[in-house]
């Protein structure tokens, strides 16, 4: 699609924000209109229109297409949402274990033990572990608790935990994210582990490392968007 506008602006709404363009308000793709709670998220997702050339390139748009999934999709379907990411508790990636090399389960235990600790602190959500990767059925009890914490995020977190959970295979460490109480770094760190491993002990593969890469950007997208949903 063509650029078809000159100016993008903020406009305050009683409902937070929204974003015109050439003083037409911006609407979801399916015609809802574009609303955010915060101007810090509505400024971020106008700068990504403002940075459109002569073509508009969806793809370069992640913020907005963020939005667009809360408001259009999540909304509608909000408990079909919470059910599926609280799923991802019963196979959380941290409670699967290599039972060897040692150093491989060392560094298991340095980076993703610490989080199941958090979630049972924090959430009374206690998962217990396994070596491999044959199905090891949790408590009722803590699949419960980490169902209620996820059902605390609104529409927008629940866009972005979307990604968050998707992307790293793990409940726990998209909570702690959501959290504030895990950086991105260090829960992409976790959730890389054993790729790093791999790579390490066999070499890096450029194709494999390009897949990573994109989908750690798009998991730092979805970190940011949840931070610019919350800022004061």
């Amino acid at each position: 699609m063509k650029r078809f506008y000159k100016d993008v602006a903020v406009v305050s709404a009683l409902s937070g924000a929204t974003i015109e363009l050439d003083g037409r308000p911006v609407r979801t793709p399916k015609n809802s209109a574009l609303a955010v709670q915060t101007e810090a998220l509505a400024e971020a997702i106008a700068e990504e229109w403002r940075r459109q050339d002569e073509d508009i390139v969806p793809e370069s748009m992640p913020l907005f297409r963020l939005a667009n999934t809360a408001i259009d999709l999540v909304a509608g379907q909000r408990g079909a949402v919470v059910d599926n990411l609280a799923g991802y508790g019963g196979t959380d990636l941290l409670c699967y274990r290599a039972g060897e090399p040692e150093d491989l389960v060392q560094r298991q235990g340095q980076l993703w033990s610490p989080w199941l600790s958090w979630a049972e602190a924090e959430h009374g959500a206690r998962l217990v572990t396994t070596n491999g990767i044959g199905h090891i059925a949790q408590d009722e009890a803590a699949l419960a608790a980490l169902h209620r914490a996820v059902d605390g995020h609104d529409v927008m977190e629940l866009a972005a935990m979307n990604d968050l959970v998707t992307i790293a295979g793990s409940l726990v460490l998209a909570l702690a994210v959501s959290a504030g109480a895990l950086d991105v770094a260090a829960a992409w760190a976790a959730v890389r582990l054993d790729n790093e491993y791999q790579a390490e002990r066999w070499g890096r593969d450029a194709e494999a490392e390009a897949h990573a890469a994109k989908l750690r950007g798009e998991f730092e997208i979805a970190a940011r968007f949840m931070d610019l949903h919350r800022a004061g």
